[in-house]
């Protein structure tokens, strides 16, 4: 029997059409768990600020409420961005799997986020952070918190792994003998991550206190539960202030401040993408080259030279 028009209506609703589209997501694009919850929160967004919409009513002029609205919220570019990026995704989600006459994705612009200085910590800035974290009780016995968080930190610096890509890895899935590990990264793709000395050396510190049979490599609540994100904020605030660091410190940044000291170090700038992790090259260029200007200007001394027989290199003009 053919449905009614108010039913139809119904099943085209943003509210309706949202979870297909992320159980979508999840299993079609195999989108990771931070990525669909940043999807449903910008859907959502989009929702308060145009009302639970027949999505195949929505016109371009709904695009420049949507987009006036976001600057009387006083929204940054970069939450413009993630809001009309989730609604062009899923647009070409109604037109492409359920065969809907909406609005062409395409007409969507979208501004162009603004280049950021990148933050990392120094050389010395790490050590001041890494020696502030708390290794022992009161008593002299072993303060477990802290070394797992040490243990968490250096593991960090020492590999250039995003948060979650470590928070989800098991203790079985270390190879010591090569200090390697594989993982399943960003956009479910696997990769091999390398561990330093030094963040091995503190990892098995760290398991050689354990007790537990969990198979986490990283667990809170005495081995009960894999520790999370919620677990981590509290001493990277904590430690920072400790430490006299004016940066917000957060593992993100750590992960900046392992690529910057590849970089400063010699480190090819295509094996820094593999060690990150970065499926395109031109996203670390975006991020890192040009950030060593110590070695900028040794090159510019080295290469911007001309003939001595030019009378403005020999200064004679």
């Amino acid at each position: 029997m053919p449905r009614s028009p108010s039913a139809q209506n119904h099943l085209h609703l943003l509210s309706f059409l949202v979870p297909g589209f992320l159980l979508y997501a999840r299993v079609e694009l195999q989108f990771a768990e931070q990525s669909l919850l940043k999807y449903k929160d910008c859907l959502r967004q989009i929702q308060l600020m145009v009302g639970d919409r027949d999505i195949c009513s929505f016109s371009t002029q709904d695009v420049l409420l949507l987009k006036s609205t976001m600057l009387a919220k006083g929204n940054g570019v970069s939450r413009q961005v993630g809001i009309l990026s989730a609604l062009k995704r899923f647009l070409a989600y109604c037109r492409e799997q359920q065969n809907l006459p909406t609005l062409d994705p395409v007409l969507i612009s979208v501004p162009k986020r603004p280049r950021r200085e990148v933050s990392y910590l120094s050389t010395a800035e790490v050590e001041r952070f890494v020696e502030s974290i708390r290794l022992s009780r009161l008593d002299g016995k072993v303060c477990q918190s802290g070394l797992r968080f040490r243990a968490l930190v250096e593991v960090l610096l020492g590999t250039g792994m995003r948060i979650g890509e470590l928070l989800s890895l098991n203790r079985d899935q270390i190879d010591w003998v090569h200090r390697e590990a594989k993982i399943v990264g960003k956009g479910n793709k696997e990769r091999v991550v390398f561990f330093t000395q030094r963040a091995v050396s503190w990892l098995r510190k760290y398991l050689d206190t354990r007790t537990d049979q969990h198979p986490a490599l990283f667990v809170a609540q005495r081995g009960r539960s894999r520790l999370s994100r919620d677990d981590i904020w509290r001493p990277f605030a904590r430690y920072r202030r400790l430490a006299g660091i004016s940066k917000p410190v957060t593992p993100h940044l750590l992960r900046h401040t392992a690529a910057t000291q590849l970089l400063f170090n010699g480190c090819p700038i295509g094996h820094i993408k593999e060690i990150l992790g970065h499926e395109r090259l031109e996203t670390t260029c975006r991020y890192y080259l040009g950030l060593d200007r110590r070695a900028a200007k040794q090159a510019h001394q080295r290469y911007l030279t001309y003939s001595p027989s030019d009378p403005l290199y020999a200064g004679q003009a």
